[in-house]
Formats: C-alpha cells, structure tokens, sequence
C-alpha cells in the first residue's frame, strides 16, 4: 500500500443508535484538505478532509466529496504520538451520512475544526452516495471515487466565509464528530485492493 503500510489500521463506525452520541456532528471549512496527501495530524476524534469546488460563485455554492469510501488516512495520536490509519467503509458511510440528516447537522457549519468559530449562514442542501449500478457517478471535474463515497453541496450566505472561499483560505470540506474504532489486525485481499483503489482516486 506504500506510505504506512505497517502502520495498524482501524475501521471507523457508526452505530444506529440516536443518543450515544456516536456521529458526523459538524462540517468544517478548512484551508488545507489532505485527502491525497494523507499527512494528517488528527485531534481527538477523527476527521476526514475533502477537497471542495465552486459550481456557482454567483449562487455561493461549493460542493465536494464529504467522506471517500475505503481511504486510508494516517491519524496521530496527539498524545502517544503513536501513528495508525483509519478508513471508513461504505456501509459506515450510508449510516453517517442517515444519522447526519436524521438528527438536523445540516447547518452545524464551523471554520478550521475551532468550536469558538460555529458559523451562520452556511448550510448543505444536498447530499448523495455515489452508486455505479444506480448510475451515480463521480461529478464532472473530480478524480473518480469509490462506489459508497458521499458528496455534498453547501450555500454559503456568510459573506466573510464566502470571501475566504473565493480567496483560497478555505479549499475543503472535513468532516467532525465521534466515531468508534474497531482494529483490521489482517486486512482481506479485497479490503486491501480497495484501500489501493481509493488512493489511486484520491486526489480530487
């Protein structure tokens, strides 16, 4: 698998369960997605960035993978300074992405992961899974992504967000919020070619 390919690796879950708290909570505006670089320092709890474009600056609209199916991203433990890699599989994806909408996160919008920094005025309205047999496929302008990968599409009304959209500060989506952790002591062959075909797709 190349970089961090003795590193452990855990799945990350989501369970069906309202109040455990165990969900995507927030989307943050960040300025340095890293989805294809997959040099992440994670804080406590998980994050996954995604690169975003603009479809409409006349609209204020962005969209952008939310969540890539079966990508391997290196997280640090900030405290061990132990190093590992987490992936989120489809199945988990479809339940994050239910209970997301199912509890209302849609407007739970913050800048740079920073809970003093909760905005208004920014919310996404659209949302799907990509689904080949269903004839869901990657948008145009974006490397192709896995079959179980979510995008979304975001308005944006605050003007400060909007003009650091425009100006480059913010070029990606992350997503927040608590997720388990269950270790993949020996990947499958096909969880490893799936690893290796969410890579190769990864730069978006």
């Amino acid at each position: 698998m190349g970089m961090g390919e003795n590193l452990p690796i855990y799945k990350l879950l989501i369970t069906e369960d309202d109040s455990d708290g165990i969900e995507w909570s927030y989307t943050a505006f960040v300025d340095k997605p890293a989805t294809g670089e997959l040099m992440i320092a994670f804080n406590a709890q998980p994050e996954l960035k995604v690169e975003f474009k603009t479809i409409s600056e006349e609209k204020r609209i962005v969209m952008g993978a939310l969540m890539v199916a079966n990508l391997p991203i290196l997280r640090r433990d900030e405290k061990t300074k132990q190093e590992f890699l987490v992936v989120l599989d489809p199945e988990n994806i479809d339940k994050a992405l239910q209970k997301f909408f199912r509890k209302g996160n849609q407007k739970n919008v913050n800048e740079m992961h920073d809970p003093a920094k909760k905005v208004g005025g920014v919310y996404m309205y659209q949302a799907w899974i990509i689904n080949s047999e269903l004839g869901i496929t990657t948008p145009k302008g974006f490397n192709e992504v896995p079959d179980g990968s979510a995008f979304g599409v975001f308005k944006v009304d605050n003007d400060e967000v909007w003009q650091k959209v425009k100006d480059g500060t913010y070029q990606g989506f992350s997503i927040e919020g608590k997720m388990l952790q269950e270790p993949m002591p020996e990947p499958s062959d096909k969880e490893i070619n799936d690893f290796i075909s969410a890579l190769e797709g990864s730069n978006l």
